[in-house]
């Protein structure tokens, strides 16, 4: 078995904590979020909790920066220094710069470095992260792994049902005429990404109208293939939002798992930026 480590950012929502607990064979490098005036490592500097804590208190909009190829560069070395070989896995390239920084790093290590584009984020990036691992503890090589993840990435479908529309409203995506009118009328949004971009899959009125429209998503996606990484997730300080989806979409996961086995995680800065609060989102292999 090859000698190997995963490398990712933190639009993963990987935490420091779980990556340690891997033993080595995961490391995640945090993005820069500045918030209030002050500058922060992803996940590092300031958890997912602190960041949504610090959020709701700010009027201006979070901004995160792409991670730089000499970040990369250090640690791809260092685990080339090692002995190992290195499988790069980062947020979408049509989304930041990080994919480019990794691609660029990279260069200088022909043959020990492999990179792949998620076309995703957040948990959609995550479970890509997760394949990866599985294969390679299972005795596969890195450039077969990569290749394997590169192929599969096209079948991830992120889906997330949005509590406000506030936070498009200022990152300049929507009009602000647009978040008063939805926000008077309970309109929620159904977002995907869509070949590496942000796409709405459509609007429904109220928080049980766009539960029933995620569980319909997730139904004309060929439903989740649970052989494969799938995981839930939400935004903010509470999970209430997403335990009441579950319940309410308990027959997509009956016979598969029990509410209490669901892996969920919290949304990190990369997206909850852009959502803000009360979101959730469902991110699998789709079955088709």
């Amino acid at each position: 078995m090859e000698n190997y480590v995963v490398i990712t950012d933190s639009a993963s929502d990987i935490t420091p904590e779980e990556a340690r607990g891997l033993g080595g064979t995961l490391e995640v490098l945090p993005l820069q979020i500045s918030i209030g005036g002050e500058s922060f490592r992803d996940g590092v500097d300031l958890d997912h909790r602190q960041f949504y804590e610090r959020l709701v208190e700010s009027d201006e909009l979070p901004q995160t920066s792409m991670i730089a190829p000499f970040a990369f560069h250090e640690a791809f070395q260092r685990a080339v220094d090692d002995g190992r070989k290195v499988l790069a896995i980062t947020l979408s390239g049509r989304l930041s710069g990080t994919h480019g920084s990794a691609v660029q790093a990279a260069a200088d290590f022909p043959g020990q470095v492999q990179v792949v584009d998620s076309l995703n984020a957040a948990i959609g990036e995550r479970i890509q992260v997760e394949y990866a691992l599985r294969l390679l503890q299972g005795g596969k090589g890195v450039d077969e792994v990569a290749a394997e993840v590169a192929a599969r990435s096209g079948s991830v479908r992120l889906l997330a049902l949005l509590d406000t529309l506030e936070y498009l409203k200022k990152g300049g995506r929507i009009p602000p005429a647009t978040a008063v009118m939805g926000d008077l009328l309970s309109i929620k949004p159904v977002i995907t990404l869509r070949d590496g971009e942000v796409a709405v899959l459509g609007k429904a009125r109220g928080s049980k109208n766009g539960s029933n429209f995620l569980i319909k998503g997730i139904a004309d996606c060929g439903g989740v293939d649970f052989s494969l990484p799938y995981r839930l997730g939400y935004t903010g300080l509470s999970d209430a939002t997403l335990r009441k989806y579950i319940r309410d979409s308990e027959d997509l996961w009956r016979g598969h798992v029990d509410e209490d086995g669901l892996p969920v995680s919290l949304v990190g800065a990369t997206i909850g930026t852009h959502v803000g609060p009360g979101a959730i989102a469902v991110a699998f292999y789709a079955g088709r």
